[in-house]
Protein backbone atom coordinates (compact mmCIF):
# COMPACT_ATOMS: atom_id res chain seq x y z
CA UNK A 1 0.00 0.00 0.00
CA UNK A 2 3.18 2.40 0.92
CA UNK A 3 4.43 1.68 -2.61
CA UNK A 4 1.08 2.02 -4.24
CA UNK A 5 0.44 5.74 -2.68
CA UNK A 6 4.35 6.87 -3.25
CA UNK A 7 4.39 6.24 -6.87
CA UNK A 8 0.75 6.77 -7.66
CA UNK A 9 0.51 10.23 -5.48
CA UNK A 10 3.36 11.38 -4.11
CA UNK A 11 6.15 11.20 -7.05
CA UNK A 12 4.12 12.42 -9.34
CA UNK A 13 2.94 14.93 -7.71
CA UNK A 14 6.55 15.78 -7.13
CA UNK A 15 7.35 16.54 -10.07
CA UNK A 16 5.42 19.79 -10.21
CA UNK A 17 6.49 22.75 -10.45
CA UNK A 18 6.38 24.58 -7.16
CA UNK A 19 4.32 27.32 -7.88
CA UNK A 20 1.45 24.76 -8.93
CA UNK A 21 2.08 22.88 -5.78
CA UNK A 22 1.64 25.85 -4.33
CA UNK A 23 -2.55 26.15 -5.50
CA UNK A 24 -2.54 22.42 -3.77
CA UNK A 25 -1.35 24.13 -0.33
CA UNK A 26 -3.86 27.10 -0.52
CA UNK A 27 -6.60 24.48 -0.72
CA UNK A 28 -5.39 22.18 1.87
CA UNK A 29 -4.83 25.35 4.12
CA UNK A 30 -8.90 25.30 3.99
CA UNK A 31 -8.93 21.91 4.70
CA UNK A 32 -6.38 21.39 7.22
CA UNK A 33 -7.07 24.66 9.26
CA UNK A 34 -10.97 25.51 8.85
CA UNK A 35 -12.51 22.68 7.73
CA UNK A 36 -10.54 19.93 9.84
CA UNK A 37 -8.68 21.85 12.63
CA UNK A 38 -5.32 20.05 12.24
CA UNK A 39 -4.22 20.33 16.14
CA UNK A 40 -5.65 23.20 16.37
CA UNK A 41 -6.17 22.86 19.89
CA UNK A 42 -2.49 22.18 20.55
CA UNK A 43 -1.55 24.80 18.36
CA UNK A 44 -4.11 27.79 20.53
CA UNK A 45 -2.91 26.10 23.66
CA UNK A 46 0.48 26.61 22.62
CA UNK A 47 0.16 29.74 21.18
CA UNK A 48 -1.13 31.55 24.41
CA UNK A 49 1.22 29.95 27.08
CA UNK A 50 4.09 31.27 24.93
CA UNK A 51 2.56 34.93 24.02
CA UNK A 52 0.29 35.56 27.04
CA UNK A 53 0.72 39.48 26.46
CA UNK A 54 -0.52 39.19 23.18
CA UNK A 55 -4.66 39.59 22.52
CA UNK A 56 -7.00 36.58 21.06
CA UNK A 57 -6.92 38.66 17.61
CA UNK A 58 -2.74 38.98 17.63
CA UNK A 59 -2.59 35.16 18.09
CA UNK A 60 -5.03 33.93 15.65
CA UNK A 61 -3.58 36.10 13.25
CA UNK A 62 -0.26 34.16 14.20
CA UNK A 63 -2.03 30.92 14.26
CA UNK A 64 -3.29 31.14 10.43
CA UNK A 65 -0.12 32.28 9.23
CA UNK A 66 1.16 29.12 10.97
CA UNK A 67 -0.86 26.97 9.19
CA UNK A 68 -0.56 28.47 5.78
CA UNK A 69 3.51 27.93 6.17
CA UNK A 70 2.57 24.21 7.73
CA UNK A 71 1.03 23.49 4.22
CA UNK A 72 3.09 25.21 2.24
CA UNK A 73 6.32 23.16 4.46
CA UNK A 74 3.75 19.67 3.30
CA UNK A 75 4.02 20.58 -0.51
CA UNK A 76 7.48 21.63 -0.49
CA UNK A 77 8.64 18.19 0.99
CA UNK A 78 6.38 16.39 -1.92
CA UNK A 79 8.78 18.76 -4.38
CA UNK A 80 11.89 17.46 -2.75
CA UNK A 81 11.78 14.33 -4.00
CA UNK A 82 12.26 15.51 -7.33
CA UNK A 83 14.23 18.44 -6.58
CA UNK A 84 17.44 18.98 -8.77
CA UNK A 85 20.63 20.38 -6.83
CA UNK A 86 20.82 23.49 -9.11
CA UNK A 87 17.14 24.43 -7.74
CA UNK A 88 18.01 23.32 -4.36
CA UNK A 89 20.49 25.31 -3.84
CA UNK A 90 18.52 28.59 -5.29
CA UNK A 91 15.76 27.72 -2.78
CA UNK A 92 17.98 27.73 -0.17
CA UNK A 93 21.14 29.97 0.05
CA UNK A 94 23.68 29.84 2.36
CA UNK A 95 24.53 33.44 3.21
CA UNK A 96 28.04 32.74 5.36
CA UNK A 97 29.03 29.17 4.73
CA UNK A 98 32.46 30.56 5.87
CA UNK A 99 31.69 30.36 9.46
CA UNK A 100 32.36 26.27 9.25
CA UNK A 101 35.85 26.91 7.49
CA UNK A 102 37.96 27.90 10.46
CA UNK A 103 36.92 24.71 12.43
CA UNK A 104 37.57 22.84 9.36
CA UNK A 105 41.06 24.08 8.73
CA UNK A 106 41.47 23.45 12.65
CA UNK A 107 40.75 19.78 11.76
CA UNK A 108 37.62 20.29 13.90
CA UNK A 109 34.14 18.41 13.16
CA UNK A 110 31.28 20.56 13.71
CA UNK A 111 28.07 19.85 16.27
CA UNK A 112 25.32 21.98 14.22
CA UNK A 113 22.24 22.31 15.99
CA UNK A 114 18.40 24.23 15.16
CA UNK A 115 14.86 23.70 15.55
CA UNK A 116 12.04 22.65 13.65
CA UNK A 117 12.08 26.46 12.41
CA UNK A 118 11.14 27.17 8.61
CA UNK A 119 12.58 24.59 5.68
CA UNK A 120 14.59 22.60 7.89
CA UNK A 121 14.66 19.26 6.11
CA UNK A 122 15.24 21.34 2.93
CA UNK A 123 18.29 23.13 5.08
CA UNK A 124 19.70 19.31 5.71
CA UNK A 125 19.26 18.00 2.31
CA UNK A 126 21.32 20.50 0.74
CA UNK A 127 23.77 21.32 3.84
CA UNK A 128 26.68 18.53 2.10
CA UNK A 129 26.75 20.93 -0.69
CA UNK A 130 27.39 24.15 0.56
CA UNK A 131 29.95 23.02 3.96
CA UNK A 132 33.52 21.83 3.71
CA UNK A 133 32.60 18.95 6.11
CA UNK A 134 30.87 15.65 5.04
CA UNK A 135 26.98 15.75 6.45
CA UNK A 136 25.65 13.92 9.18
CA UNK A 137 21.94 14.06 9.37
CA UNK A 138 20.19 12.59 12.96
CA UNK A 139 17.43 11.92 12.52
CA UNK A 140 14.68 9.36 13.65
CA UNK A 141 13.61 6.28 11.80
CA UNK A 142 9.71 5.91 10.57
CA UNK A 143 8.04 2.64 11.13
CA UNK A 144 7.23 2.69 7.94
CA UNK A 145 10.04 0.57 6.15
CA UNK A 146 9.50 1.77 2.88
CA UNK A 147 9.21 5.05 3.47
CA UNK A 148 11.70 5.49 5.99
CA UNK A 149 14.28 4.07 3.33
CA UNK A 150 12.55 6.46 0.33
CA UNK A 151 12.79 9.34 2.67
CA UNK A 152 16.59 8.54 3.50
CA UNK A 153 17.55 8.24 -0.21
CA UNK A 154 15.47 11.83 -1.29
CA UNK A 155 17.63 14.09 1.81
CA UNK A 156 20.54 12.34 1.07
CA UNK A 157 20.81 12.65 -2.66
CA UNK A 158 23.14 15.72 -2.69
CA UNK A 159 25.45 13.90 -0.23
CA UNK A 160 24.05 14.06 2.90
CA UNK A 161 24.47 10.92 5.16
CA UNK A 162 21.13 10.10 7.85
CA UNK A 163 22.21 8.27 10.79
CA UNK A 164 19.48 6.52 13.17
CA UNK A 165 19.66 8.96 16.61
CA UNK A 166 20.44 5.83 18.69
CA UNK A 167 23.65 4.64 16.59
CA UNK A 168 24.73 8.61 16.51
CA UNK A 169 27.46 8.42 19.31
CA UNK A 170 28.69 4.93 17.41
CA UNK A 171 28.95 6.17 14.61
CA UNK A 172 31.07 8.90 15.92
CA UNK A 173 33.75 6.97 17.17
CA UNK A 174 33.96 4.73 13.76
CA UNK A 175 34.43 8.11 11.96
CA UNK A 176 37.47 9.73 14.25
CA UNK A 177 39.87 11.23 11.88
CA UNK A 178 37.22 12.23 9.82
CA UNK A 179 35.73 16.16 9.19
CA UNK A 180 31.93 15.29 9.37
CA UNK A 181 29.05 17.97 10.21
CA UNK A 182 26.50 16.91 12.65
CA UNK A 183 23.28 17.86 12.44
CA UNK A 184 20.81 17.55 15.74
CA UNK A 185 17.22 19.39 15.68
CA UNK A 186 17.35 19.99 19.50
CA UNK A 187 13.76 21.38 19.96
CA UNK A 188 11.54 18.10 20.65
CA UNK A 189 10.31 17.41 23.73
CA UNK A 190 12.42 15.32 25.23
CA UNK A 191 11.26 11.23 26.94
CA UNK A 192 11.36 10.52 30.55
CA UNK A 193 14.20 8.03 30.17
CA UNK A 194 16.55 11.22 29.08
CA UNK A 195 18.40 13.44 31.54
CA UNK A 196 17.26 16.90 30.75
CA UNK A 197 18.42 20.67 30.98
CA UNK A 198 16.03 22.31 32.57
CA UNK A 199 15.35 26.22 31.41
CA UNK A 200 12.66 29.25 31.05
CA UNK A 201 11.98 28.90 27.05
CA UNK A 202 8.99 30.76 25.44
CA UNK A 203 7.26 31.97 28.91
CA UNK A 204 7.57 28.09 30.04
CA UNK A 205 9.73 26.30 32.54
CA UNK A 206 11.13 23.36 29.38
CA UNK A 207 13.14 20.33 28.82
CA UNK A 208 15.95 20.57 26.56
CA UNK A 209 17.64 17.54 25.32
CA UNK A 210 21.25 18.10 26.18
CA UNK A 211 22.93 15.69 23.33
CA UNK A 212 24.30 18.35 21.22
CA UNK A 213 25.92 19.45 23.87
CA UNK A 214 27.05 16.30 25.56
CA UNK A 215 28.35 14.82 22.04
CA UNK A 216 30.13 18.40 21.45
CA UNK A 217 31.85 18.20 24.77
CA UNK A 218 32.65 13.95 24.69
CA UNK A 219 34.37 14.46 21.10
CA UNK A 220 35.67 18.14 21.46
CA UNK A 221 33.09 19.51 18.46
CA UNK A 222 32.46 23.09 18.80
CA UNK A 223 28.99 24.10 18.53
CA UNK A 224 27.42 26.20 15.46
CA UNK A 225 23.82 27.27 15.22
CA UNK A 226 22.05 27.58 12.55
CA UNK A 227 19.45 30.55 11.60
CA UNK A 228 16.66 29.64 8.55
CA UNK A 229 14.95 32.56 7.39
CA UNK A 230 12.20 32.11 4.61
CA UNK A 231 12.79 35.55 2.41
CA UNK A 232 9.74 34.60 0.18
CA UNK A 233 7.37 31.34 -0.47
CA UNK A 234 9.32 28.72 -1.58
CA UNK A 235 12.68 30.37 -0.68
CA UNK A 236 15.05 30.49 2.49
CA UNK A 237 18.13 31.88 3.86
CA UNK A 238 20.80 29.94 6.26
CA UNK A 239 22.58 32.59 8.50
CA UNK A 240 25.18 30.32 10.26
CA UNK A 241 26.04 31.46 14.09
CA UNK A 242 28.68 30.30 16.63
CA UNK A 243 27.47 29.09 19.89
CA UNK A 244 30.78 27.59 21.36
CA UNK A 245 33.74 27.07 19.65
CA UNK A 246 35.85 25.41 22.35
CA UNK A 247 33.38 23.08 24.00
CA UNK A 248 35.83 21.49 26.22
CA UNK A 249 36.08 24.91 28.18
CA UNK A 250 32.68 25.61 28.24
CA UNK A 251 30.06 25.55 31.67
CA UNK A 252 27.93 22.57 32.08
CA UNK A 253 24.44 23.65 30.56
CA UNK A 254 26.27 26.75 28.70
CA UNK A 255 26.19 25.38 25.20
CA UNK A 256 22.38 23.82 25.76
CA UNK A 257 21.11 27.58 27.31
CA UNK A 258 22.92 29.36 24.45
CA UNK A 259 21.06 27.41 20.92
CA UNK A 260 18.08 27.63 23.08
CA UNK A 261 18.39 31.00 23.34
CA UNK A 262 19.23 31.23 19.78
CA UNK A 263 16.22 29.50 18.69
CA UNK A 264 13.48 31.40 21.02
CA UNK A 265 14.91 34.79 19.71
CA UNK A 266 13.89 34.04 16.06
CA UNK A 267 10.73 32.48 17.03
CA UNK A 268 9.66 35.82 19.09
CA UNK A 269 11.01 37.34 16.00
CA UNK A 270 8.34 35.38 13.38
CA UNK A 271 6.64 32.87 15.47
CA UNK A 272 4.40 32.04 12.51
CA UNK A 273 7.50 29.50 11.24
CA UNK A 274 7.61 27.27 14.15
CA UNK A 275 6.59 24.15 14.34
CA UNK A 276 3.58 24.44 16.93
CA UNK A 277 1.86 21.56 16.26
CA UNK A 278 4.02 19.30 18.67
CA UNK A 279 3.45 19.21 21.99
CA UNK A 280 6.90 20.65 22.91
CA UNK A 281 5.99 20.70 26.94
CA UNK A 282 4.60 17.16 27.50
CA UNK A 283 7.22 16.98 30.21
CA UNK A 284 6.36 18.85 33.59
CA UNK A 285 9.55 19.42 36.00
Amino acid sequence: MSRVLFYTIVKPLSRLPLPLLYLFSDLMYVIVYRMVGFRKKVVWNNLCNAFPDQSPAELKAVMRAFYSHFCDLIVESIRMFSMTEEEARRRCFFRNPEVLDAHYRAGKSVVLTGGHYNSWELMAMVFDVQAPHQTIAVYSPLSNSFFDNILKASRGKFGTILVPKNDIGDFIKQQQGQLNLYILVADQSPTYAKKVYWTKFLNQETAVATGPEKLAKLFDMPVVFCHVYKLRRGYYEVILEDVEPRPKEALPGSITEGHVRLLEKDIMTAPQYWLWTHRRWKRQK
